[in-house]
């Protein structure tokens, strides 16, 4: 069953879940709560324990011992850690009074103690004098570190308002009956300091037009409040948390953002973070086990929403936001911001959403709740490294997955198809899948960021959200082909996709001395407004990056140009020791099929005279792969090996990873590309400085096209082929495919076998690609089966046109079904269509004509 979320966000729309968040901020004000506050504070204590530390029916369950030995073993350790303690430690080699990230650490390893004190099945359960030990350690710790809040909040506001918190608010929680008699005055001491340090907030409470108070980090903090709430028996907080909460999961709307957030949600199944970078498989993925846990920390008390529309919208999220980023059960690259420098890989990323998924499914009903189980089962088969339950937050969500792994009833199951086009124009994002194979193409613009660094993460990202795309082989181990080693082992302006200047760029780390540009008193400090603008997330200064979609089949295009940092050093508008970079010139599209992503490039080179490199792909490999580079010239002339030559085609082929991508040259006038394959060795460090300090061995093949400086702007042309052989790539000097135009005003293609006609246009004025002509900046997509049936996409690549008019040359056609907002109607010489597409950020309006 393929589940949309458009259809399910009818059932708890952006409206709806604001209204009840209203209503319950009402009842918060006047003090209220739910009529049975005792018994739902029991019942919120009961559900807290039993999602961290287990029940006896879950604990008992052979599946969970490792999870539950592994809880154990951390208590143990971290007990250990006490034993030894030095001067100004709690724990070993944690030391305090200068390092945020030290005392959230304590906090953390308290809280795997008190974990272990209340786990069923602990050799640890029930003893009092452990718990007593975590008791005196929170006491220590708000004496000597947390208390004093004049001496309080270095380093990272997180730390503060988020971190330290949901450690305590979690321990204050599973102690509760403890702390009642061993320390009564504890909690809500604890209580108002956490408050007193939500200095983002508003009167130790969430503000909602605070930047601070949005998306996943938003769910973090009323989560928080909600377990202090419980703590303390204050049906007031849990409420007023509750509603807050509930905004978070209402659906962005770009043109009227509540509280001026655009963070969270979108219709189209993006999701933005920091305000403007795509976080679907970071943020994303923490905000979705943060609301799957809001519905099981409320269940079965008067808190809970009772209706199932929070369940049926995330259950959506699941289905188009965060399925067709999943390959194999590896996270895409594209969607994960600063996180890609981490050692983490994309199959721990998804265990994340598997836990998710398994606890979702236990709350849906009928076919939804058998897509959901369907769909962790079907991960669990498709993954190269299948999740590990013992990493999993819950000791019953491991008896649960084990439970439906199990039932033969559950038809594993993806919960998409196999060939599906998704377009994110809310993040600058498409995904194509077909059954071999997944592309993921990262672009930015006027309204999102072109990478995110922060916090010595991500020290090389300039050109991640410049067209840099992602190959995703069917069957292949991914950490082999990206992961933190592609962005060690690949120079930052050779990634995948990349047109980029030939230039030495230097970090933030390595340009300042700091992990931020540090100048106060031009407004710039670690969390600034000026910080994240300029340093952290830079915004592009291109409009147009967007695209269509005709069902399975997509289109995207992007216009290169400077970030908004480069803009405004050129403006005058920052300080003469700032640093920033500029980007290279080039007009591109994307054309996604079946068989092959169509790229064509125009205009491309530097009006600053630099050498110019377009990668028309970059790959990684074991150093002792095989690999296997064979081609073709355009004189037919067979080819192998590295070097530049005059290539009609060539076939990269990893045989240790059962791998192979075709590479078809378009254009007999464009420069010759150059084949290389290197060995590279770096330290992981090289990209975030937190990294251990280890070398990675790679081959890096790329494929590109070198110009030198000053050299004129060109036109390049080129399909990758997924899984191609060398007999299907030799097809493409006669067809199927045919570049219709190739400017900077109008990029078109046209493939014969599936009958389509696909074109990005760039500028004003009127547009003309085979029997298509344009007005103005658009994305088109017109396919003709062999019965005369015409369908069409097109879509406004800006967000700002009001209308966007397509003429269809040839015989009169007329709509047999048209999306609302299309109007069609016979002209001179074809068929004229006008699309309304004010308002519709991006998305695509189709129709079928006849």
């Amino acid at each position: 069953m393929q589940i949309s979320r458009r259809a399910l966000l009818s059932i708890a729309p952006a409206g709806a879940l604001l209204a009840a968040a209203g209503s319950l901020r009402a009842s918060a004000a006047e003090g209220g709560g739910t009529a049975s506050a005792g018994t739902d504070r029991a019942a919120l204590l009961g559900n807290v324990t039993a999602i961290f530390c287990g029940t006896a029916e879950s604990n008992a369950r052979p599946e969970v011992a490792g999870k539950l030995a592994a809880l154990q073993a951390t208590a143990n350790s971290r007990l250990a850690a006490m034993d030894t303690a030095g001067s100004g430690e709690l724990f070993h080699g944690v030391g305090l009074g200068t390092s945020d990230p030290h005392l959230s650490t304590s906090f953390q390893y308290l809280y795997e103690i008190a974990l272990a004190t209340r786990a069923p099945g602990s050799a640890l359960l029930g003893d009092t004098a452990v718990q007593q030990r975590v008791i005196d350690g929170l006491t220590w710790l708000y004496d000597g570190y947390y208390g004093d809040q004049a001496a309080g909040y270095y380093g990272n506001w997180f730390t503060w308002e988020i971190g330290i918190s949901s450690y305590a608010s979690r321990t204050l929680v599973l102690l509760a009956d403890v702390l009642a008699q061993a320390a009564p005055d504890l909690t809500a001491t604890y209580v108002a300091a956490m408050d007193g340090y939500l200095r983002n907030g508003k009167d130790g409470d969430v503000d909602l037009d605070s930047r601070f108070h949005t998306g996943a980090n938003l769910a973090d903090i009323t989560t928080n409040r909600i377990l202090q709430g419980a703590a303390l028996g204050d049906s007031a907080r849990i409420t007023k948390a509750i509603a807050d909460q509930l905004t978070v999961y209402a659906t962005v709307d770009p043109y009227a953002p509540q509280h001026g957030v655009t963070d969270g949600f979108y219709a189209d199944g993006s999701f933005l973070q920091h305000s403007s970078v795509a976080y679907t498989g970071s943020y994303g993925t923490g905000l979705l086990t943060r609301v799957v846990q809001t519905v099981k920390i409320l269940d079965g008390t008067g808190y809970a929403t009772g209706d199932g529309g929070l369940v049926g919208v995330v259950t959506g999220w699941v289905a188009d936001s965060f399925a067709p980023l999943i390959v194999e059960g590896w996270m895409a690259e594209a969607v994960k911001g600063r996180a890609v420098s981490r050692t983490g890989t994309g199959y721990a990323d998804v265990a994340a959403v598997v836990e998710a998924v398994v606890d979702l499914s236990g709350y849906a009903t009928g076919e939804s709740a058998t897509a959901l189980a369907g769909y962790a089962k079907h991960l669990r088969q498709v993954t190269r490294t299948p999740p590990d339950p013992a990493g999993f937050v819950s000791p019953v969500s491991v008896a649960r997955y084990a439970d439906l792994l199990a039932d033969p009833a559950v038809p594993a199951r993806d919960i998409n198809p196999d060939a599906l086009h998704s377009a994110y124009p809310a993040m600058d994002r498409s995904v194509h899948r077909r059954p071999g194979w997944t592309f993921a193409l990262a672009r930015s613009s006027t309204r999102i960021s072109g990478y995110e660094y922060m916090s010595g993460e991500n020290l090389t990202p300039w050109f991640q959200g410049a067209g840099a795309h992602y190959l995703y082989l069917a069957g292949q181990d991914q950490t082999q082909a990206f992961g933190v080693d592609y962005f060690t082992a690949v120079p930052p302006d050779r990634l995948a996709g990349v047109t980029a200047p030939v230039e030495t760029r230097l970090s933030v780390p390595e340009l300042y001395g700091t992990q931020w540009y540090d100048n106060p008193a031009a407004g710039f400090t670690s969390s600034s407004e000026s910080q994240n603008t300029y340093v952290y997330f830079p915004l592009g200064t291109n409009t147009l990056s967007g695209g269509a979609v005709l069902g399975t089949y997509g289109a995207a295009a992007m216009v290169l140009a400077p970030d908004a940092a480069w803009a405004a050093e050129q403006a005058g508008q920052l300080p003469a020791d700032f640093v920033a970079y500029r980007s290279a010139d080039a007009t591109k599209s994307w054309f996604m099929l079946d068989d092959e992503v169509v790229v064509l490039a125009a205009g491309v080179g530097d009006s600053a005279g630099r050498a110019v490199t377009t990668t028309a792909d970059a790959r990684i490999a074991g150093a002792a792969d095989p690999v296997d580079l064979t081609g073709e010239t355009r004189g037919g002339a067979p080819w192998s090996g590295t070097g530049t030559a005059p290539l009609a085609w060539l076939r990269y082929a990893d045989p240790a990873q059962g791998t192979a991508v075709g590479y078809a040259l378009l254009d007999p006038h464009q420069p010759q590309p150059t084949v290389a394959l290197d060995t590279v060795t770096r330290s992981r460090r090289a990209v975030r400085l937190t990294n251990p300090d280890t070398p990675v061995t790679k081959q890096v093949f790329t494929l590109a096209f070198h110009q030198e400086p000053g050299a004129r702007h060109t036109a390049l042309a080129y399909a990758i082929v997924p899984g191609a052989t060398e007999q299907a790539l030799r097809r493409y000097a006669r067809g199927p495919l045919e570049v219709l135009a190739n400017t900077t005003s109008v990029q078109a293609v046209s493939h014969r076998g599936l009958g389509l006609l696909a074109a990005n246009t760039f500028t004003p004025g009127t547009h003309r690609a085979g029997r298509l002509t344009v007005e103005g900046p658009a994305s088109v997509l017109l396919r003709e089966d062999r019965g005369g049936t015409v369908s069409l996409a097109l879509a406004d690549p800006t967000t700002a046109r009001a209308t966007v008019t397509v003429h269809l040359g040839g015989r009169r056609l007329h709509p047999v079904t048209a999306d609302p907002g299309l109007r069609i109607v016979p002209a001179p010489g074809g068929t004229t269509v006008v699309a309304d597409t004010a308002r519709l950020y991006g998305r695509s309006l189709t129709a079928v004509l006849r």
